[in-house]
């Protein structure tokens, strides 16, 4: 089985024939992943504790915390408060993650039959949202009350969506096999 990093450097060789790509820098490349949590709806400063944590631990680079852009008065928010944690990875780390995710991660997800080709957007970019952060193994243990969703997103030099499904595709993204029918 090839790693993630191995195919994304054989990208131009086996995508030059049907994009008709001239110079290898011209195939797609992952740029980075960008990995958040939102937690606006954690009261307790436990539960951010413990959703820093996971996050640190899921992708093995510690999170930064991001703040409220604008204070919303019926969510009790002032601007500037804690929100959210993201984490941008890059290089290594990046390829070992999605390795992770795809490879270990998704397929431990309750009934699994793919993910969705539609959260590609127009800049060439891929979103995947996870329901349940406990899907990676570094998670496993006995608490399971303070499972929270992340979203994870891809961002690659791709141009168009049909050129990032296909680059997608060639790294063995498991897309839903429906959506192809259709």
């Amino acid at each position: 089985m090839q790693s993630i990093k191995e195919k994304t450097q054989k990208t131009f060789s086996s995508l030059k024939a049907t994009r008709g790509y001239k110079n290898p820098m011209q195939s797609p490349r992952i740029v980075k992943v960008v990995v958040s949590v939102g937690t606006g709806s954690f009261k307790d400063a436990k539960k951010k504790e413990l959703a820093l944590d996971r996050l640190t631990k899921i992708t093995g680079q510690r999170p930064s915390v991001r703040g409220a852009k604008q204070s919303i008065a019926a969510f009790k928010v002032r601007q500037g408060d804690p929100v959210g944690l993201a984490v941008t990875l890059r290089g290594k780390r990046m390829y070992d993650f999605l390795d992770k995710l795809i490879h270990v991660a998704l397929p431990r997800t309750k009934d699994f039959r793919g993910v969705s080709s539609k959260a590609i957007d127009k800049m060439g970019n891929y979103t995947l949202g996870i329901k349940e952060h406990t899907i990676f193994p570094e998670t496993a243990d006995e608490e399971l009350k303070d499972v929270f969703g992340l979203a994870i997103t891809i961002v690659t030099t791709a141009r168009t969506k049909e050129e990032t499904k296909e680059f997608l595709d060639y790294l063995s993204f498991p897309f839903k096999k429906t959506e192809e029918k259709k």
